[in-house]
């Protein structure tokens, strides 16, 4: 399914409803969004509506029951789980095929900003944090630039299937991430606090990875009839039962320190783990780091992160593949797993992209066409 937005752009004026999580981050998302924000909509002819989260899984309900033809887009102000609800809000709504094509917007509010900060980097914008990530990422919003964006279809071994808008990691970052939510009134600084933690207690993790190639993956596949399905076909994927097609790479090892599957270029505002730049439409990032590493080795390689350096470090025990489709088997319910952030039960679980899904505001109306970096000038002032 290729979106429909007319031009790639949002109308002015227009009309958007702001989702916003009050306890998001260090709990300022309310005063951030009445500061800098609101004072900007206004400047720009974007008018807004404004709904409060109260709980978890709110957005997602609120997404599932709101008329959203007043609508020109959804403005979600959080971290990137409130936007991973957003989207499975949409997907699971009667109407999903016409649901997913209304514009998104992320505005970073929370303690994990990295789908902001991608957006940030494809704009041309320096790599920045807090207010100066907000008010850039609310400019792109009053110039109402559009860009497709990839999604990612993941189906698990108990039969649950979702989507995910960034990243599904295993391993050392899942366990970083979910481990530090306790320290989330420290900002994204939770992450290097939950760092250093799991590095003085590194863990192994025993499983079975697989994924399908970028080069390997055929033209089109027929799709196989679903007819109770919602969501797009999964048409690369077979039952998580059967063996992987012998056109995928099976990955020989099965200790691993982590495994990531990213969307995107960044995985916080300060973690750059995708310095290759912005995937092609239907690619997505597969990163692991084999069993094996030193502790300095790694403690060097999330230092590197920070500007994107870490794959000029040559670790031996770190690989990255373009890939479409992936299947990964822990061997054990240890570790966990993170999906856009959130939590996830450890269990056998595979995905495959689909390109250009939904619109985001993002700095270009263009398409990406390689996973080259993205060279942009910053956009003009409004």
């Amino acid at each position: 399914m290729e979106p429909g937005c007319p031009r790639g752009l949002l109308p002015r004026p227009c009309r958007v409803l702001v989702l916003l999580n009050p306890r998001g981050g260090k709990g300022k998302a309310l005063q951030l969004f009445r500061s800098f924000v609101q004072p900007l909509l206004e400047e720009a002819e974007v008018s807004f509506k404004l709904l409060l989260t109260e709980r978890q899984n709110h957005a997602r309900e609120l997404v599932c029951a709101e008329e959203l033809d007043p609508w020109d887009a959804l403005v979600v102000m959080s971290g990137d789980g409130l936007l991973h609800e957003v989207v499975n809000g949409l997907m699971e709504r009667p109407d999903w095929e016409t649901a997913i094509r209304k514009p998104l917007c992320s505005l970073p509010g929370g303690s994990g900003n990295a789908l902001a900060a991608s957006v940030n980097y494809y704009a041309g914008y320096e790599q920045v944090t807090n207010e100066d990530l907000l008010i850039n990422c609310t400019l792109l919003l009053c110039r109402r630039h559009l860009s497709p964006m990839n999604l990612l279809s993941l189906r698990t071994a108990s039969g649950l299937q979702l989507y995910s808008v960034l990243s599904l990691a295993w391993g050392f970052v899942a366990d970083v991430d979910l481990e530090s939510e306790k320290y989330r009134r420290l900002g994204e600084f939770r992450f290097t606090v939950g760092t250093i933690f799991r590095l003085a207690t590194l863990r192994i993790y025993q499983g079975q990875l697989a994924y399908l190639p970028v080069g390997n993956a055929p033209s089109k596949m027929p799709a196989s009839p679903e007819p109770a399905q919602k969501g797009p076909v999964d048409s690369y994927l077979v039952p998580l039962e059967e063996p992987v097609p012998s056109h995928w790479t099976v990955v020989p090892e099965q200790d691993f320190v982590l495994v990531l599957v990213l969307l995107h270029t960044h995985l916080s505002t300060e973690m750059f783990v995708a310095p290759m730049g912005r995937c092609e439409a239907g690619v997505m990032h597969l990163f692991y780091v084999r069993a094996g590493v030193s502790r300095a080795m790694l403690l060097r390689l999330f230092l590197a992160m920070q500007k994107g350096k870490h794959m000029e470090c040559n670790c031996p025990y770190l690989v990255h593949v373009p890939v479409v489709a992936f299947r990964l088997e822990p061997r054990t319910r240890r570790g966990m797993f993170s999906v856009d952030g959130e939590l996830m039960l450890c269990e056998a679980v595979q995905g495959q992209v689909h390109p250009n899904y939904f619109w985001m505001v993002c700095g270009s109306r263009d398409a990406p066409s390689s996973c080259e970096p993205q060279q942009r000038p910053p956009p003009e002032p409004l």
